[in-house]
């Protein structure tokens, strides 16, 4: 390494509790929960850096989460990463079909296409990874996604295919 090396560190809780939590509370409930503080948020979240969950960017359907790009998301050709694109939607899209389940029902990603529209670089704007149902069966569930800054410029779109796991 140079002196011109970077570091990061970050901490992240036991998610025990929210596991045990998930078989009790609805999808909604259980996000509802962690946006309060009530159950940890995956670490997930701390490893990419997105701001802590609110209440309110959840509903039922819907999912919102939010993401400043850091110089730390950058491939090596300077621009975010695409599998940050990818994790920020699948969390989106794959949460908004989590709103919808009831309690003991949870949900995988069958399959996740996304679309890249234009690059995301460190110091520019905040981004939100907005997540919509379509359609839930009771086997599958479908839902669209969008980052998009606060102007709504559109970064990236993606559609997923979940699992419903009964």
């Amino acid at each position: 390494m140079t002196d011109q090396s970077r570091e990061r560190t970050y901490t992240w809780a036991d998610m025990t509790p929210a596991l045990e939590a998930a078989r009790r509370l609805s999808g909604l409930e259980y996000l509802h929960a962690i946006a309060r503080g009530d159950l940890p948020p995956a670490p997930i979240g701390m490893t990419l850096g997105m701001e802590p969950l609110r209440v309110e960017d959840f509903t039922e359907g819907r999912a919102v989460f939010r993401l400043k790009p850091q110089e730390y998301h950058h491939n090596p050709i300077g621009s975010v990463h695409g599998g940050v694109f990818a994790t920020l939607l699948d969390s989106a899209v794959g949460c908004a079909v989590h709103s919808t389940l009831p309690a003991g029902v949870g949900y995988t990603t069958l399959e996740l296409k996304f679309n890249c529209i234009r690059p995301l670089l460190a110091g520019g704007p905040e981004v939100q990874a907005i997540g919509q149902v379509v359609q839930v069966t009771r086997q599958t569930a479908i839902a669209e996604g969008r980052i998009v800054d606060d102007a709504g410029k559109l970064y990236a779109h993606a559609t997923t295919t979940c699992l419903i796991l009964r």
